[in-house]
């Protein structure tokens, strides 16, 4: 039986981890309580098994009487002599043979072992991963239960249920996954190691990974809002105006959000500058399209705002997605509308010419009016005119080079 024990402390020690002391003092109590209850019952026991070698041994503890009523738990006087120097009264440990035991103790003891070991291995679990919560584990997939793909972290497995994957990823036996340990659920089976590709949270730590200066607390991730397999989108702030936000976190050409983005198998991932402005936020987040006559309800925290007809399927995104993302970034409501367009005349649009001419310092009325005439609208029209030009339409060479000095400097002044 020592060399069984031996093993089985060995085996615990070296590949579960479990303390040699703890294992022994497990047995000795579960052959202790097995005996007093079997074979021995009735009778106080004392168990030790030596560390080293895994030999048991077993003494029963007697009473030392001058008349014995209860051989169980008594010893006579003259025969208590034989282990010492006792006095009635005194209590005296007697060597029993550990194999007679009984088989029924030693299987009552296996049993109460394997479970103190169960007990073992729980609490090893929980005090292994309980400072891991919310941080990235890597293991291997294994088998799938019940829907749920069990995935071995080398120390205890953990699951992956269908609701914490993203659609269209699947695992094979042996692939290597990384995950977010999400929670650590209390069950009647000891600590369930709950993993997450899904929640957003895996992509905030997986930026904290990423951008040096998120992990260093200079950037800030706000708000973030997912819809797993398609589109992330996160808004971020810095503390440093000397550091651009979202810069940092897009990285060189790109490099730290494409390394996020091959992890995530594709998924699209916006990223823009938080505002404590939710209209300013709004805008950020629909960007290119462009809210218009935005009405603020900070009661309900809704906002209602108009977008050109051209921009609408932007704002709105493929099956609702980006408004439905950009809400949830906002934490508001959101009441998208077509903007209504105003047929616009000929002598109207003649008009918005002539003044956006008149716009540029030194040129007036009448000059603004000459260039609409000859179909140059407005001062962008104006990129590839040469002095030439403006010659051949009836100006001087003078007039000619002011003009075109005065465009460009004013063209220079709004770019």
């Amino acid at each position: 039986m020592s060399n069984e024990i031996l093993a089985v402390l060995e085996y615990m020690e070296k590949e579960k981890g479990i303390p040699r002391e703890e294992m022994i003092a497990a047995i000795t109590n579960a052959i202790r309580g097995a005996s007093e209850k079997g074979v021995n019952a009735g009778q106080e026991l004392r168990i030790a098994i030596d560390p080293q070698s895994g030999e048991l041994s077993a003494w029963a503890l007697l009473e030392v009487v001058d008349s014995v009523s209860d051989p169980h738990n008594q010893i006579h006087i003259e025969k208590a002599r034989e282990y010492g120097n006792p006095q009635i009264g005194d209590f005296i440990e007697k060597p029993i043979d550990p194999s007679g035991l009984g088989r029924i103790a030693a299987q009552t003891a296996r049993q109460t072992i394997m479970q103190r070991l169960r007990q073992f291995e729980k609490e090893r679990i929980y005090d292994d991963f309980k400072d891991m919560e919310g941080d990235i584990v890597s293991g291997v997939a294994r088998r799938r239960e019940r829907g749920d793909l069990v995935v071995d972290l080398g120390k205890a497995e953990a699951i992956l249920p269908p609701r914490e994957r993203v659609p269209g990823e699947d695992y094979s036996p042996g692939e290597r996954i990384r995950s977010l340990l999400l929670r650590i659920e209390p069950t009647s089976r000891g600590p369930e190691l709950i993993l997450s590709r899904a929640s957003p949270k895996f992509v905030r730590r997986l930026f904290q990974l990423e951008v040096t200066e998120i992990a260093d607390g200079t950037v800030t991730i706000e708000s973030i809002a997912r819809e797993p397999g398609y589109r992330t989108k996160i808004a971020v702030l810095s503390s440093d105006p000397k550091v651009d936000p979202v810069g940092a976190c897009v990285g060189a050409r790109g490099a730290r959000v494409k390394s996020i983005v091959r992890e995530l198998g594709g998924e699209k991932i916006d990223i823009i500058k938080y505002h404590a402005d939710p209209v300013e936020m709004l805008q950020e987040a629909i960007n290119p399209a462009v809210a218009r006559n935005v009405r603020v309800d900070h009661a309900n925290r809704r906002l209602a705002f108009e977008v050109n007809e051209d921009h609408l399927s932007i704002a709105i995104g493929r099956r609702g997605q980006n408004a439905r993302l950009t809400s949830r970034l906002l934490g508001w409501k959101l009441d998208i509308s077509k903007a209504e367009v105003k047929e616009i005349g000929f002598e109207a649009r003649r008009k918005e010419a002539i003044a956006a001419w008149t716009a540029v310092p030194g040129i007036g009325d009448e000059v603004a009016e000459f260039l609409v005439e000859n179909g140059m609208v407005s001062p962008e029209a104006f990129e590839d005119v040469e002095t030439q030009d403006l010659v051949e339409l009836g100006f001087t060479q003078e007039d000619s080079e002011r003009l075109l000095e005065q465009v460009q400097a004013f063209r220079a002044a709004n770019h």
